[in-house]
């Protein structure tokens, strides 16, 4: 059979493999984080959050097509697109490989003997797998993300370019230069990591032009790579839009055309420009400027796929983020304004004090004739900048973070010395190398790591390696041993790599520095460029992605190593085969058996249903009030997918600050009405009342939210203050609010159940709790004043209490929200606020409506997923004790038993084993003594081992584990309280031992 025969054969063989493993693993229903999103924006052809992936949406809605009209199978069919994707990948990295291995080797003989063949081969399988199996990729490649597709784009680019060195002096060879410019533009429609691409590409067509080659013409080479990453990052993707924005500025505000007719004047003229040029390059016979035409026209040809974007939000989808329908809307959604910038070359340390102010260009936005300006971009000037800022940033809780991990006192100022610490042992230790060790060293388990020891590290397998690098091997809990996560590779394939990297250098230093530079390009360079602040919501290695693609390519390289090893000793044919059966077995079989139970999702649909059971808490026609992304991407899939109570509004309050999103909620969406929201659109657009501000007039009286509002939008000087530079605003006089309650309306609207109609109060009196009113406050105030009790108001669970405006007291859970009513909760047995649920409602949720995700017997949990079984015990607990107060035992006994039914038996956290001991502690009120028993003694063993642990790791980190060593304290104490106020000896006998003898290793080592 022929090489290319072959070749292409294993190619395909590793692509089927790959494509087979990620369709018996992915989810069958849609992911946490962005996946909900991205299926329902591609179902229906929507806008998603900046910078939009269009070409990715269009293509997924192709394969949502397979599930012939069952909405329940299309979330499933758009994973299987991310499958496919990644199988793909394998195949072009395969190809790749091969390619690079063929070129070192070929150099000793034209023809391709049997051996070398043989360990070509073997280097694409091994390297191609050991991709396939890597736990960033393989992630990715089971759920609907833009990742699996960006990753296909990075290897269809970096595949071709070897195509291009392979045919560059055949006629017509340019064409592949060509084809890479388009996937470039194409995969713009994607993700940006592909254009990382670009040096790579820039070394190879300097060594391939070049007679005599040298480091300093390699440099230059890659910093011109460099540069035309940056023109294609910059001057195309942004600068090309930005001035299409100001060319329609000229034509609508000055020339008093319509909008959109500068826009299409400035395409013409680009067009036109490039026609002409190439043309040009034609008539004056110049190949180079022809061919740099040519790349310029299909790229932007590719980058076409966002007309998409503005196309449909002209057609104001249900999910149309930002409303990108103009020049500089558009121009905003692609500069992702809305997430703001890291300083990269130049800011503050995190302690500094802003002193100055400086503008830059002026913002517009769309008004009825034509744009208005609505204020001028700025950036503050601190009393201590520096070059290469690390350590920047001062919201949230970073300046905390910082101090601890740079062991700073707490009015100490950092130095330089200290940024660059956080930046090789943070942002590069902790956000690049822990991710690297993760795919070829082997992973603690899938718990996200702040850098602690216990939670999201690499471990080996070793146990003195292990040892030394996290302690306490020793005393691992078996919990921990048996951790589907915890992956083990021995360094295996990081050995085998380096073996690759060494061999690839050595044998051919041209071809090994390309694969080096996409390996620091899509690495390293990106560590640079995010500059990544400290308390990431999640783990970011799949940016990485492009990097370990790389460092696979050694892995398969690896094998020739170890084959040229092996030949001084056996033959060549024999040193081949033992090489490529030595790289399968330490590098993609071992990779598999340790990857595969930790990435199997196909037994797991707790997003959906967790999306379900928020919407089914709430009453029909509900307002439902989200925060995050995981109680909001999941309820949008849900709705729009699925057509899951589509009745219900869901307002996202991370959202609601912007303009275009208070204007949308203004309408109505699928089977929701428009929101009461009674503002005009003037009188809360960008620009106008973004952010006003609490001034204390001493106003102890509760004045009516009504008149507040009114006060916050009249435009009367008398009701605004006046700033320094002279400027008026609204402001907010106080925060003592009141509603006043008109009882018969919330009978009538059916607010509360009938049992508690004798408790509605006469007002809800509140203290508002901030210190201004973001545009997002004042459309909640707007809300509660116009909604008249009509439609119910809920706030998910997961909304963070300072978002709930001070409205605590008459928040009810009714499930997996809370319910706004008439009704202040009361202190009654023993302070409890038991009034906090509803269990008129909840009760029936939860026994009838809600759905848990098969989370109790899925193969895996991932890490999200298995967070959320806190939220479940509490519901169950909470509507547990209040059916017991309620003196209804039978029914708090069918509660507790269906959180049995539903809950998992492993214990996850520490924190969930509290969460398991108030289930025991209620089931032991209901008399199922035996089920109680069984959590509390699962709960002994897991906090004995885990506190062993703790402490094994913490002899020279006392504030390691502190916060679990003293939860698992605490909750020790409790069952050993319960289980003596219920007469269990026994087992109350071995809680107090083990008490005792944590208690002993407590004091050995004291928290400081």
């Amino acid at each position: 059979m022929e090489y290319n025969k072959i070749n292409n054969l294993l190619g395909w063989v590793c692509c089927i493999i790959a494509t087979v493993t990620y369709v018996l693993t992915l989810e069958p229903s849609a992911s946490f984080w962005d996946c909900g999103e991205f299926i329902a924006a591609a179902y229906k052809m929507q806008i998603v959050h900046q910078p939009g992936a269009p070409l990715f949406l269009m293509l997924q809605n192709i394969f949502s097509n397979l599930a012939l009209g069952k909405p329940e199978q299309i979330a499933y069919w758009m994973n299987v697109g991310s499958a496919v994707s990644s199988g793909l990948t394998i195949l072009f990295l395969f190809w790749t490989i091969t390619a690079l291995a063929r070129k070192v080797l070929s150099k000793e003989s034209a023809d391709i003997d049997q051996a070398t063949a043989i360990k070509i081969m073997g280097a694409g399988v091994v390297g191609a797998l050991a991709y396939a199996f890597s736990d960033t990729f393989w992630f990715s490649a089971v759920e609907s993300e833009v990742y699996a597709m960006s990753s296909l784009c990075t290897a269809v680019v970096f595949w071709a370019i070897l195509k291009w060195d392979r045919h560059a002096d055949d006629p017509g060879g340019d064409r592949w230069l060509v084809f890479i410019a388009y996937i470039m533009g194409l995969s713009i429609g994607v993700h940006l990591l592909n254009l990382l691409t670009i040096p790579a590409l820039a070394l190879v067509i300097y060594y391939r032009k070049t007679d005599k080659p040298s480091t300093k013409g390699a440099t230059v080479a890659v910093l011109i790579g460099c540069v035309v990453l940056g023109l294609i990052l910059w001057g195309i993707i942004q600068y090309l839009i930005k001035a299409a924005a100001y060319f329609d500025l000229f034509f609508v505000n000055s020339l008093g055309l319509g909008f959109g007719t500068g826009v299409i004047i400035f395409t013409l003229l680009v067009i036109s420009g490039l026609i002409y040029g190439i043309l040009y390059s034609i008539k004056k016979d110049k190949p180079r400027l022809n061919l740099i035409f040519l790349c310029l026209t299909f790229i932007i040809i590719g980058y076409s796929s966002f007309s998409m974007v503005l196309i449909r939000a002209k057609a104001d989808p249900t999910l149309n983020n930002n409303d990108p329908d103009n020049a500089f809307s558009f121009l905003s959604y692609l500069n992702r304004e809305q997430y703001g910038d890291n300083p990269l070359l130049k800011g503050p340390y995190f302690d500094a004090r802003p002193i100055d102010i400086n503008y830059g260009e002026k913002t517009y936005r769309k008004g009825t004739e034509k744009y208005i300006q609505t204020g001028q971009k700025f950036t503050y000037q601190y009393d201590r900048e520096i070059f290469f800022p690390r350590i920047y940033d001062s919201r949230d809780n970073h300046p905390q973070f910082y101090r601890s991990w740079l062991n700073l006192g707490e009015n100490e100022q950092p130095s330089y010395g200290d940024n660059l610490k956080f930046f090789f042992t943070y942002q590069i230790g902790q956000m690049y190398a822990r991710y690297f060790m993760w795919n070829f060293v082997g992973r603690q388990n899938d718990e996200q790591g702040h850098g602690n020891f216990t939670n999201g590290n690499w471990i080996s397998g070793i146990k003195f390696i292990d040892q030394m690098h996290v302690g306490g091997q020793d005393k691992l809990p078996e919990a921990a041993r048996t951790n589907p996560s915890r992956n083990t590779f021995y360094f295996l394939p990081l050995i085998l790599g380096m073996i690759g990297a060494y061999w690839h250098f050595k044998r051919n230093q041209k071809l090994a520095s390309l694969v080096g530079l996409l390996f620091f390009f899509t690495g390293l360079a990106i560590v640079l460029y995010l500059n990544q602040t400290p308390l990431q919501p999640r783990e970011r290695d799949y940016a990485y992605a492009g990097s370990f693609y790389a460092f696979a390519i050694w892995i398969g390289l690896g094998v020739i190593g170890l084959s040229e090893w092996f030949q001084k000793k056996i033959n060549a044919r024999n040193a081949a085969l033992i090489a490529t059966g030595l790289g399968l077995f330490i590098a993609p079989i071992l990779m598999a058996k340790e990857g595969w139970n930790d990435h199997d999702r196909s037994t797991k649909y707790t997003a959906r249903d967790l999306a379900k059971n928020y919407l089914n808490s709430c009453a029909p026609n509900a307002i439902l009030f989200t925060y995050g992304d995981n109680d909001t991407y999941p309820l949008w899939y849900v709705q729009e997918v699925e057509n899951v109570r589509p009745d219900v509004r869901v307002v996202n309050l991370s959202l609601l600050s912007a303009d275009w999103y208070v204007r949308q909620m203004k309408e109505p969406v699928n089977e929701s009405a428009a929101l009461p929201i009674s503002m005009d659109n003037e009188q809360f657009v960008q620009g106008t009342r973004d952010f006003l501000r609490y001034q204390d007039y001493g106003i102890k009286d509760h004045i009516a939210l009504k008149d507040i509002l009114g006060v916050l939008l009249s435009d009367k000087d008398a009701d605004k203050q006046q700033n320094p530079d002279g400027s008026r605003e609204n402001f907010l006089p106080t925060k003592n609010l009141t509603i006043p309650i008109d009882s018969e309306e919330i009978i009538s609207n059916d607010v509360v159940p009938q049992e508690w109609e004798n408790r509605i109060a006469d007002s809800i009196t509140w203290t508002y709790n901030k210190d201004y009113v973001s545009r997002a406050e004042l459309a909640i105030f707007d809300i509660l004043v116009h909604n008249e009790w009509k439609r119910p108001i809920y706030f998910a669970l997961t909304v963070p209490s300072d978002s709930y405006m001070g409205l605590d007291d008459y928040l009810y859970s009714e499930g997996f929200a809370y319910r706004l009513m008439p009704i202040k909760q009361e202190l009654k047995d023993s302070d409890t606020m038991i009034d906090k649920v509803n269990p008129y409602a909840m009760y029936p949720n939860t026994m009838d409506k809600f759905v848990w995700g098969n989370i109790r017997n899925a193969s895996y949990l991932d890490h999200e997923s298995y967070g959320m079984i806190n939220v479940i015990i509490n519901n169950f607990t909470s509507l547990a004790n209040s059916l017991l107060i309620e003196g209804k035992t039978a029914e708090a006994r069918k509660v507790m038993n269906k959180a049995v039914e539903v809950v998992p038996e492993r214990i996850y956290t520490m924190r969930q084993a509290l969460q398991k001991y108030l289930m025991g502690e209620l089931l032991l009120k209901v008399g199922e003594t035996e089920k109680a028993n069984h959590i509390f003694s699962s709960n002994l063993k897991y906090i004995d081992e885990f506190l062993n642990y703790y402490f094994a790791i913490a002899r020279n980190k006392p504030n390691l584990e502190n916060q679990n060593i003293q939860l698992g304290m605490y909750t020790l104490n409790e069952m050993e309280k319960i289980t003596s106020e219920y007469k269990d000896t026994k087992l109350n006998e071995n809680i107090k031992n083990v008490f005792k003898k944590l208690e002993n290793l407590y004091m050995a080592n004291p928290p400081q």
